[in-house]
């Protein structure tokens, strides 16, 4: 199934959605991010969201523009976040400094190592962080974005397609 085929199960309640899938997951939709930023983090979302069918229809329509770093890269920030968004979620909103204190002894290499760019892998992280709800995450891969020059405009843009893939995979679920 192809993201075009996706939106056309999206119900007509939900038009706003499908008209925003079509529109944030293209060049003219999201002009502040380079291919690889766009459908690596399309693909990190759709990842991220859990619905199947939608994470088939990115990942059909990525293949045409990502190289196999790339797809590890995205599927990998989406696992990674998966993971640490809810320890570091748990350590911002708890009311106990000392778990700030402890390491957090879960094993997170490619982060360090993703096998692309270093603020691509980031961008991705960012725009799964703010799917999963995670401000400490969000703060930090947003620091190390600006600290690499990516601008505001290609964060917003990322941070775009998080949500529109975000809420067109929740309307899905109740289908």
């Amino acid at each position: 199934m192809s993201i075009q085929e996706f939106k056309s199960t999206i119900p007509d309640y939900a038009k706003d959605i499908r008209v925003n899938l079509g529109g944030v997951i293209s060049a003219e939709g999201s002009p502040n991010l380079s291919s690889d930023q766009l459908w690596g983090t399309a693909l990190a979302c759709a990842a991220a969201c859990g619905h199947k069918p939608l994470l088939d229809a990115v990942k059909g329509d990525a293949s045409a523009h990502l190289d196999a770093a790339h797809v590890n890269a995205a599927l990998s920030a989406a696992a990674l976040m998966g993971m640490n968004n809810i320890y570091y979620r748990f350590l911002h909103l708890a009311d106990n400094a000392d778990y700030q204190q402890l390491p957090a002894r879960l094993r997170m290499t490619a982060i360090g190592n993703p096998g692309i760019d270093k603020a691509e892998f980031e961008l991705y992280s960012l725009a799964v962080s703010a799917i999963n709800g995670c401000g400490m995450c969000i703060i930090a891969h947003e620091k190390v974005l600006q600290q690499a020059g990516v601008t505001i405009s290609a964060i917003q843009d990322a941070v775009r397609v998080a949500a529109v893939l975000h809420a067109a995979a929740q309307v899905m679920r109740t289908q």
